[in-house]
């Protein structure tokens, strides 16, 4: 059984700093170094009051670090924005290695359709009420990015049930 805190952290704290991440890099094309440092301390809080043993820490741990090392040379190649290589590699600290390859293939499953349908977009001029939203005109920039948070943060959604202990989950 969790610990209330572990509960906390898993069912509210965790799924909240996901939808802020993905709201902040669709309105602002940025992810706080706040919001990744917070879902880091939030796994490494929940990873101590869960009662997690040290060798699923360690594979928690590992996939954090692997997914660092891929999306910093993502990044270094300017293929990623450093916000998604950020708050990918703090999400799979909660994802740990097992689940690791099913939240990348659905990351990118979700993110496929989120850049094309934006890349299609930009193609046409943007209808006169969307003028008045400063994020959909940033968005509909050529020389803006994609907001790739939002799959980033769906994928860890869809996948976190599978990845911390949820079959131990009961109400504290």
């Amino acid at each position: 059984m969790l610990s209330m805190a572990a509960y906390l952290l898993l069912c509210f704290v965790f799924p909240f700093l996901m939808a802020y991440a993905a709201a902040s890099d669709l309105l602002t094309m940025r992810i706080s170094n706040r919001v990744t440092g917070l879902v880091f301390v939030g796994f490494l809080l929940y990873a101590m009051v869960s009662g997690m043993d040290w060798s699923d820490l360690s594979r928690h741990l590992a996939a954090g670090s692997l997914t660092l090392v891929i999306t910093f040379a993502l990044f270094a190649r300017g293929w990623i924005g450093g916000g998604d290589a950020k708050l990918a590699a703090s999400t799979a600290l909660w994802i740990g290695l097992a689940n690791l390859p099913e939240y990348l293939i659905l990351a990118s499953i979700l993110g496929a359709p989120l850049t094309l349908s934006i890349v299609s977009a930009r193609k046409y001029p943007l209808p006169k009420l969307a003028l008045k939203f400063p994020f959909a005109v940033h968005l509909h920039d050529t020389k803006t990015g994609v907001p790739y948070g939002i799959a980033l943060a769906a994928a860890a959604l869809l996948v976190l049930p599978n990845s911390v202990g949820l079959d131990r989950l009961t109400l504290p």
